[in-house]
């Protein structure tokens, strides 16, 4: 199991098309969950942060081991998702890991999840 933060950056004058990018996954949220099946992926959250003056999203995510890669898919719904990833994020930025320290997850969530 990866249990994983990573913060990346927006690119300058790009919110307006984040704002359309939450939209279309919180819209078509069926058919994103459907997705999440192939990749193995049991939670995947985005938060959205302004730090001085400079916009991020935040990916957190709890991810069994073998999944499809979210680029190797050929789902609309990801292909769509990766046109606003391309457009929306700086690539220039090195995207930020935070250190994972404590995981506290139930074991009947675990077996769930690995079973």
């Amino acid at each position: 199991m990866n249990v994983e933060l990573t913060r990346f950056k927006v690119k300058a004058g790009k919110s307006e098309a984040v704002n359309e990018w939450l939209k279309f996954l919180n819209d078509n949220m069926k058919d994103v969950l459907v997705t999440l099946e192939g990749e193995k992926m049991y939670v995947e959250t985005i938060f959205r942060e302004v730090l001085n003056g400079d916009e991020y999203l935040y990916w957190y995510s709890v991810q069994g081991s073998g999944g499809q890669d979210v680029e190797e898919s050929e789902h609309w719904i990801d292909k769509k998702h990766m046109e606003f990833w391309e457009e929306c994020i700086d690539e220039s930025f090195r995207p930020v890991d935070l250190g994972t320290e404590v995981v506290m997850i139930p074991e009947k969530v675990r077996k769930v999840m690995n079973a």
